[in-house]
């Protein structure tokens, strides 16, 4: 008899429910993925981390690391990203998803001392960095990513820096060949940001931010970004999985 195919699994743990896989969902889908999402919020600590689970995706969220006296979930979370990191499987982290795997690997996240980044800049590889080929799409000339952050992170031991921004130094890390944790979001679409916009608009009130300039700006630069999101992405899960 044939033995059975592995369907791989992809455990998604989001903070907020439209802060979602946007464009990372298609390429994981098309590799024949089943994909569990779950809020963060409402999981069930310790989760149970089996080889039926091929990829862990932390996303973004409104809170900080820092902030696990208000949401004492954050501290199972970090302990389970530790035990993934422990287990050396692949894993991807996004905003708050980089800053709580820098944090589980001993790293301070903290305010940063340059206010919020929110809005579209480029992003530039690390000094003296010989780009991976899955992140060099993410360092195209001209390539103007999504920012939206507030925190910052320092850099955890023995990772490889790979990005900064002119507000942050860092916007990039990779854990040896198994884990990737990115500042910014590759990951949007300008019709899934009209979420953002409403679901953020008190955040966006107070610091200033033009609700029209932001979707202006990413009607202009989304479709490049989703562009060369695609062909990192793809790239990345080859060299990972």
């Amino acid at each position: 008899m044939p033995e059975p195919v592995h369907t791989r699994q992809a455990l998604v743990l989001s903070h907020i429910v439209f802060e979602d896989l946007g464009l990372f969902e298609a390429p994981l889908r098309a590799r024949g993925f089943e994909i569990e999402s779950v809020l963060a919020a409402e999981a069930s600590y310790p989760m149970q981390m089996d080889e039926s689970c091929d990829l862990l995706v932390i996303m973004g969220g409104p809170m900080g690391v820092y902030e696990q006296q208000k949401h004492p979930f954050l501290t199972a979370e970090i302990a389970l990203i530790r035990h993934w990191l422990a287990a050396r499987k692949p894993m991807l982290g996004i905003c708050l998803g980089a800053q709580l795997m820098a944090a589980a690997m001993g790293a301070r996240v903290y305010p940063g001392q340059n206010g919020k980044e929110i809005g579209w800049s480029t992003i530039q590889a690390a000094p003296n960095l010989d780009p991976p080929s899955w992140f060099a799409p993410l360092l195209a000339d001209g390539l103007q990513v999504l920012h939206w952050h507030g925190d910052t992170f320092d850099l955890p031991p023995g990772v490889l820096h790979l990005a900064s921004s002119n507000l942050y130094t860092n916007q990039a890390f990779a854990v040896e060949d198994f884990a990737l944790a990115l500042q910014f979001h590759p990951e949007v679409t300008a019709a899934g940001l009209e979420s953002w916009y409403s679901g953020h608009a008190a955040e966006l009130t107070r610091a200033g931010i033009s609700i029209p300039g932001l979707r202006s700006a990413a009607h202009q630069r989304a479709s490049a970004l989703e562009n060369a999101t695609h062909r990192f992405f793809n790239l990345w899960l080859d060299s990972v999985l």
